[in-house]
């Protein structure tokens, strides 16, 4: 069980250092409270656009340490440190997701096996909100007072078809968030990545329609299959840019009747990404070429022309923050006192926005081990303890300015 929160009063005056390391001090020993509070966030589901549930479980938990919580218009869970205070002089924001990518279908079932914990979101992310909310204790624990407000933001729709639209809100037009000090995303497992790098996507549904008939009787109409498979095979012959990286995946498909029926209509999904902003535009003027051709080609082999609509289902934006950046340094220095070695990375994650906005923003893993991520299967193994916690909390520390 967590242990309980003592109130500001019982904090022993102090110097600034005193009151850092009395947090880190009791910090330090809530590893295995940490990952209890894993283990039963992740029982409670989480699945995209129906996050509500797991958040009133953590505004629970932020209620039974006199912190106050509120709901945003699109469901984000937002709490403020010290409790009470307004969003002022250059806010810091520690961000995690609460949702999952698993349907409302997926059944939970969070087991040990070995050393192991597994189940679907085990890590990804239930990891972070365990590792954010210690954090957010560690400082009422030492009587801390930070000279910018610090906003927890637990966020709604980080995954798939979320398309990042918590974070998208947070920084919407006119937010003071705009003004930010500071963003961390804590994010999945790990102590030595710091993404710095935004790693922007662009998502399309593409659909073509034709007049569909029988497949014997109506042979010889124009076919939106057809179409589509030669759209893809020319989208495989289509050469990519290695310098930044660039990825284009053909990550669905469907359409059709029947198994005797040239179908009325075909469609597939398209997940472009690259590290620059510049390049998905250049890429997706190609694949339109494409697909023109590609339309072009059935309707010149067949009977009939093919109605097309492209759709942008998801669009995360590019950016990247400077190694030399305060903000990635303090994670550097925090992750080499964790003992890890600091790796620079590029990731799709809650911070992308905020980057591509100009805002200092870096996104953590909260420690431990894990893999088989997005699958039932995911796995995460508590390795170290409350060190990503700690992290996380020596990052904050160089950033915010604390005061005892």
């Amino acid at each position: 069980m967590l242990r309980s929160m003592p109130s500001k009063r019982d904090v022993p005056p102090g110097s600034f250092a005193a009151g850092i390391e009395l947090a880190r001090a009791w910090l330090d020993d809530q590893g295995t409270a940490i990952l209890q509070e894993q283990v039963e966030l992740a029982t409670v589901p989480s699945p995209p656009f129906k996050e509500r549930t797991r958040g009133e479980a953590i505004a629970s938990r932020l209620a039974s340490i006199d912190v106050t919580s509120q709901w945003d218009d699109v469901g984000n869970l937002l709490a403020v440190f010290p409790s009470g205070t307004t969003l002022h002089e250059s806010p810091i924001v520690i961000a995690t997701h609460m949702d999952t990518v698993f349907g409302p279908d997926t059944k939970i079932d969070i087991r040990r096996e070995g050393d192991r914990w597994v189940g679907p979101g085990i890590t990804d992310n239930a990891r972070g909100i365990a590792v954010a909310l210690s954090v957010l204790r560690a400082l009422a624990h030492g009587g801390i007072n930070p000279r910018h407000p610090i906003l927890f933001a637990f966020t709604v729709g980080e995954e798939g078809r979320g398309d990042l639209r918590g974070v998208k809100h947070l920084f919407r037009d006119g937010s003071p968030l705009l003004d930010a000090t500071a963003f961390i995303a804590v994010d999945g497992s790990g102590l030595n990545r710091i993404i710095h790098r935004g790693l922007g996507s662009r998502r399309f549904h593409i659909s073509l329609i034709g007049a569909g008939g029988h497949s014997w009787t109506d042979w010889g109409r124009s076919n939106p299959a057809n179409a589509l498979g030669e759209f893809i095979y020319r989208l495989t012959r289509l050469e990519l840019p290695k310098e930044p990286r660039t990825t284009l995946t053909v990550a669905r498909l469907g359409g059709g009747l029947s198994i005797n029926a040239i179908p009325g209509e075909s469609w597939v999904e398209l997940d472009l990404r690259s590290e620059t902003a510049d390049v998905i535009d250049q890429i997706e003027s190609r694949l339109r070429e494409l697909l023109r051709a590609a339309i072009a080609a059935e309707e010149a082999r067949g009977d009939g022309q093919l109605a097309v609509t492209v759709e942008i289902i998801g669009e995360r934006p590019a950016g990247i923050l400077a190694t030399s950046h305060p903000l990635v340094q303090a994670a550097t220095e925090a992750s080499k006192k964790a003992g890890s070695t600091p790796k620079f990375s590029a990731a799709s994650t809650d911070a992308n926005v905020p980057m591509a906005l100009g805002v200092p923003s870096i996104a953590i893993g909260g420690g431990g081990a894990s893999g088989d991520t997005h699958t039932e299967r995911e796995w995460f193994v508590d390795s170290d303890g409350a060190a990503g916690a700690l992290r996380l909390f020596d990052t904050l520390a160089a950033v915010a300015e604390f005061r005892a």
